[in-house]
């Protein structure tokens, strides 16, 4: 088995990252944890998170009031899964850093 893990920062300022982990099997994906990142009022919160927990692949929204959304993904392979994790942050991690951030408005 193969471990892959890093630290991906999604903007210049540094205040938004991925936090990523995988292990691999003969060059296939058999579990991960794709976890968007943000430093909001001074500490980094985990905002929204892909992984292979509980069994399955899914999406897990964090709200900040501790609340979690859970998503189960369709994915035939946790490879395809794991990919798409990766780009829907690199595509739309402003959008669910500014939902969290609405959301601690309230």
């Amino acid at each position: 088995m193969n471990e892959i893990e890093f630290v991906y920062s999604l903007s210049s300022d540094l205040q938004d990252r991925l936090r990523v982990k995988a292990t691999k099997t003969r060059g296939r994906i058999v579990s991960f944890v794709v976890q968007y990142e943000a430093l909001i009022q001074g500490r980094w919160r985990p905002v929204v998170r892909y992984d292979t927990a509980h069994r399955f692949a899914h999406k897990d929204i964090l709200h900040p009031d501790g609340s979690v959304d859970k998503q189960p993904l369709n994915f035939p392979s946790l490879n395809l899964a794991f990919t798409f994790a990766i780009q829907d942050f690199k595509s739309l991690w402003r959008w669910y850093r500014y939902g969290y951030e609405k959301e601690l408005e309230r």
